[in-house]
């Protein structure tokens, strides 16, 4: 697979309209469903990691992930700044508890590439360490790989204007005001820099086993569809989906319960 570069990514890539988007959508969260399932049944175990720039939808993404899933094995960890204990870890080590058991996934709004991108643009880390964390991801996700665990990996880019179209937006919209911090006015003013160092991460990181994906994400629709299939893509490849066939001793019980029911007069509702 070819390593992903920000100033190839096609920023005018959109959807024909709404039904079309919506059509898309309800299929594709279906297939999400149908794989879940079947990971349930085969104990199968997966990770999302969604990176991009601000405001660039990976809420609303993730939203759209997890509608029709059951939340109890899908689980979504919004990853901020690490706490002053895990400060004192090395910095994997909370998403190692992070991961998903058996028959879950595990999905990563933001990731451990904080450690290439924000900690190095801001210089949190010391040159050598962030360097170094090049090879530690990796290694990182080819341990996971080698487990059983799918990784997928995506980076939702938008163009600066398009950016502070939706800063604007939310600033105007009053349910969306919280999502609006003083480090997207810093992260903004370094562009520049956080495009070099994502474009180093791609080439440093993209591997055969967890390549990275650049989801062009100036129309929300494409965006989100475009998101959705990645995933599908990567999580249903090679697994076998048909429902398992039900228990027959468990069905035999069930149809002379709804035989009775009926029998005594009592409806059953849909």
């Amino acid at each position: 697979m070819p390593i992903p570069r920000l100033a190839k990514a096609d920023l005018d890539r959109q959807l024909p309209d709404r039904e079309t988007y919506e059509d898309k959508l309800k299929a594709l969260q279906l297939k999400l469903l149908e794989i879940q399932e079947a990971y349930l049944r085969q104990g199968r175990k997966a990770v999302v990691a969604l990176e991009g720039r601000d405001a660039a939808g990976k809420g609303s993404l993730i939203r759209r992930l997890s509608a029709r899933l059951d939340p109890r094995y899908c689980k979504i960890w919004p990853i901020a700044a690490p706490t002053s204990a895990e400060r004192g870890e090395h910095y994997l080590q909370r998403f190692w508890r992070r991961l998903p058991d058996r028959g879950g996934l595990a999905v990563f709004d933001r990731s451990w590439y904080g450690r290439v991108l924000v900690e190095r643009v801001e210089t949190l880390t010391p040159p050598a360490d962030w360097r170094r964390a090049y090879r530690e991801i990796v290694e990182f996700e080819r341990m996971l790989v080698d487990d059983g665990v799918r990784v997928i990996k995506i980076f939702l880019h938008i163009s600066p204007e398009e950016q502070l179209r939706r800063f604007e937006e939310r600033m105007e919209t009053p349910y969306k005001r919280w999502k609006l911090t003083p480090d997207d006015i810093r992260n903004r003013s370094r562009w520049d820099e956080y495009a070099i160092a994502t474009d180093a991460m791609f080439e440093k990181t993209s591997s055969r086993h967890a390549p990275w994906n650049l989801v062009a994400s100036d129309f929300k629709w494409w965006a989100r569809i475009r998101g959705l299939e990645i995933i599908a893509k990567g999580l249903g490849d090679g697994i076998d989906l048909k429902p398992s066939p039900c228990d027959p001793e468990l069905a035999k019980a069930i149809r002379k319960m709804v035989k009775k029911a009926k029998k005594g007069g009592r409806a059953l509702k849909p």
